[in-house]
């Protein structure tokens, strides 16, 4: 592949739009896998992104897991933005429920989305839903986001070579970006970890790719450590990780003081809360109190008691659970996003998936 194939393959610059930017690699490495502040590049809106709703249909629907827990649906869309390895889109349901989930399809294809969702029972019915989608059914989503975007060796990242871990569901994200890595002829590697096999989607296109692949599962080789994920991981290698939290928390970990060393990672799961304390809210349309833990989301708690808001990304960066905080008694909301400007705070929002009050404090939210 000569020079100009390659650099048409990278995400584009927001300026100059019909020209790859080799420097949005960069801007990657430097904040992608350090924790709230990888959380924050989510709130930015991304190249690709369009305010515009666009209607999708699924045009296929496959079981990609032998034990039916997983799901591919394709879908159709006129004139779909172009996206890049790592995006994710939100699904608008008919039901109103908004999901977020990985694009893992090929990003040369035009006007088609490819999306895995695992069945969770007790996910809060987004997932449920989408299962129940059949060929035919319609959805809606506003466009692709990028907060886990490849950084090309060469071309903005000075890595030399990639180490991909995936775990589970986390393959979404990750299967576009092997396919890039293939084509530019950037020396990889990768581990994909489950429980079984039979509960790995994906199995045999990852398989494609030969030797490159490593492929633990816990029933037969055991809980894998951080030193068999990461393999050699010799300097200058580019470690693009997404599966369950123990497994990014072991690679973080293990990586403490690895300068050499790059670390990208998502999360498909809420962060855990940290220095919380034990407030409580009520619900102006009921009156109905609700008491939130210290080691729990406002959300979280919302759900438990039967009191069902609007959300999605349960990480702080997508808006979808914006609420009214009506009054504050004994205390001040804690804001742990950074989405919301100063006179949305201002004037009483909050974001209930990550956002708080202090100790002690008694909110009176507009749900």
């Amino acid at each position: 592949m000569g020079l100009r194939e390659r650099y048409r393959q990278l995400p584009p610059n927001p300026l100059r739009p019909k020209r790859g930017d080799v420097f949005i690699g960069v801007a990657g490495a430097l904040i992608s896998g350090m924790g709230a502040v990888a959380d924050a590049t989510k709130r930015v809106r991304m190249p690709g992104e369009v305010d515009r709703m666009i209607g999708l249909t699924v045009a296929d629907r496959r079981v990609l897991a032998h034990d039916q827990d997983v799901i591919a649906l394709t879908l159709v869309g006129e004139q779909l933005p172009r996206w890049h390895p790592g995006a994710h889109i939100d699904v608008h349901l008919p039901s109103g429920l908004v999901r977020q989930y990985s694009l893992c399809g090929d990003p040369a294809i035009p006007d088609t989305y490819r999306i895995a969702v695992r069945r969770i029972a007790q996910g809060g019915g987004g997932s449920i839903e989408m299962h129940d989608l059949r060929v035919g059914a319609t959805v809606t989503t506003n466009g692709p986001r990028n907060a886990f975007p490849l950084t090309v060796p060469g071309y903005g990242s000075p890595a030399r070579r990639f180490r991909f871990i995936a775990g589970g569901i986390g393959i979404t994200p990750i299967l576009p970006m092997l396919g890039l890595a293939q084509r530019l002829g950037v020396d990889w590697s990768m581990v994909y970890v489950g429980r079984s096999r039979d509960s790995l989607p994906f199995v045999d296109e990852v398989a494609g790719f030969g030797q490159r692949i490593t492929l633990r599962t816990d029933d037969i080789g055991g809980l894998p450590t951080a030193a068999e994920l990461l393999g050699d991981c010799p300097a200058g290698t580019a470690v693009y990780a997404c599966g369950p939290a123990p497994m990014l928390t072991a690679i973080r970990s293990a990586l403490v003081g690895r300068d050499d060393v790059e670390l990208h990672f998502e999360r498909f799961a809420a962060p855990p809360v940290v220095d919380g304390t034990e407030f409580s809210v009520s619900v102006a349309s009921t009156g109905e109190t609700v008491r939130v833990g210290a080691d729990e989301t406002l959300l979280s708690a919302l759900n438990r008691a039967g009191v069902h808001a609007p959300y999605s990304c349960q990480q702080g960066f997508c808006g979808t659970c914006r609420t009214g905080v009506l009054s504050v008694l004994g205390g001040t909301v804690d804001h742990r996003d950074t989405l919301l400007t100063d006179p949305e705070r201002d004037s009483g929002t909050m974001l209930i998936c990550i956002s708080r009050a202090a100790g002690g404090s008694h909110l009176t939210l507009d749900l």
